[in-house]
């Protein structure tokens, strides 16, 4: 069977840089929309010919509802129906071109969705505030940070049976970081009245800072079939909080959170990829993630309000291929949650002091990449590894 090498690397390496980050430490862990997080074909390039074009839109949805402090699951949250609700609904549209067979240039920019309803934000959780337990909704709607990369494969893509991209990106404030939406509160009279203030921090759309992205991606041949895949991301966001007020005043704020903070996020997968009906050019996957927002950033301060914590998910994909268009679907399910202490936590001088955070069971990734332009690589028989497969 005649396969060209660029199609079954790119199912390995589809998956290795697929599956949104917006993400799956999802929730009230606020990690932004970021290419290796998210359904990003546009950055599988080096295996690409020279002048090729990529025109790529990934889609990703997550319900976050399950508290968490620390490891440990706060069940009376959805028990006693208290627990906040963030849904995110978020299309990454990237566009990539190939410089040559090694180098190549990205822009990706989210459109994101948010939907946040929860009842301790408006008459409260307690039924002496909240006798009818109303629960209302927040959101917010429009374009995320905007990121610029560059990526190069290390070794030539025309030999041996694995490889190992590096890159470098640029992430821009593109993103609204003030979001303001209308808040129910109980006026002197009982009355409901509406106050204008900015949205938690996990829907908001941007961070408002500007980061640097390190990245790596690496595939191995395993056999004529199958493959293993990594990827692997760190953003650093040097700059300390934004202008959001946390509690839309300042009014008797602790400053130390008393703005939204400006924090690093993370990426980490690795699975394997097995091409089960090569005639078809239908590839399924099975593998793991683990990504999230560290309590203290690379470098720069750590202040300001941010919910760090992180996930580690079992990621079973999708992936087909039909001329010139890929199409990949990938289902990150949680197996493990962790809400950190924050700076703020760490603060509080008796070790008490805990916040929580909400996390997803699942996310639902699903993608579609469309080639065009330039020369694709050689056939796989002109590779010693894919010879007469």
């Amino acid at each position: 069977m005649k396969l060209k090498l660029y199609q079954l690397v790119c199912l390995a390496l589809f998956f290795a840089v697929t599956g949104t980050l917006n993400v799956a430490a999802q929730g009230c862990v606020a990690i932004r929309p970021m290419s290796c997080g998210g359904t990003d074909f546009s950055n599988v390039a080096g295996l690409f010919g020279k002048g090729e074009w990529r025109v790529s839109a990934s889609y990703r949805y997550f319900k976050s509802h399950r508290h968490f402090r620390g490891d440990s699951e706060e069940e009376e949250r959805i028990e006693n129906g208290t627990e906040v609700i963030n849904l995110a609904n978020s299309v990454e549209l990237g566009v990539s071109h190939s410089i040559s067979n090694r180098f190549s240039l990205a822009v990706n920019l989210p459109v994101i969705f948010y939907d946040r309803s929860s009842l301790y934000e408006h008459y409260g959780n307690s039924t002496n505030s909240n006798p009818d337990q109303l629960r209302f909704h927040t959101g917010a709607k429009g374009i995320g940070d905007m990121r610029i990369s560059g990526n190069y494969w290390l070794f030539n893509p025309m030999q041996g049976s694995g490889n190992i991209s590096v890159g470098l990106g640029l992430k821009l404030p593109t993103g609204n970081s003030n979001v303001n939406d209308d808040f129910h509160k109980l006026n002197s009279e009982g009355l409901d009245s509406l106050v204008n203030k900015p949205v938690d921090q996990s829907i908001q759309l941007g961070d408002g800072g500007w980061g640097i992205t390190l990245e790596a991606q690496a595939f191995q041949s395993i056999s004529t079939r199958s493959m293993l895949y990594f990827s692997g991301f760190y953003m650093f966001n040097p700059q300390n909080v934004n202008k959001t007020l946390t509690r839309g005043t300042l009014d008797n704020a602790d400053p130390l959170i008393a703005y939204h903070s400006i924090a690093d996020q993370y990426a980490v997968r690795l699975g394997i990829n097995y091409m089960a009906l090569p005639q078809q050019n239908l590839s399924v996957s099975l593998g793991g993630r683990i990504e999230g927002i560290p309590a203290e950033d690379a470098f720069g301060k750590s202040e300001g309000f941010r919910r760090p914590g992180y996930v580690i998910s079992a990621e079973p994909g999708l992936f087909y291929t039909l001329g010139s268009l890929n199409f990949n679907l990938s289902v990150p399910v949680a197996l493990y949650r962790n809400r950190v202490k924050s700076v703020y936590d760490l603060a509080d001088p008796n070790g008490n002091r805990h916040g929580d955070a909400a996390f997803a069971d699942y996310s639902i990734n699903a993608g579609v990449l469309w080639r065009f332009g330039g020369h694709h690589t050689a056939s796989m028989e002109d590779v010693p590894k894919f010879k007469n497969t």
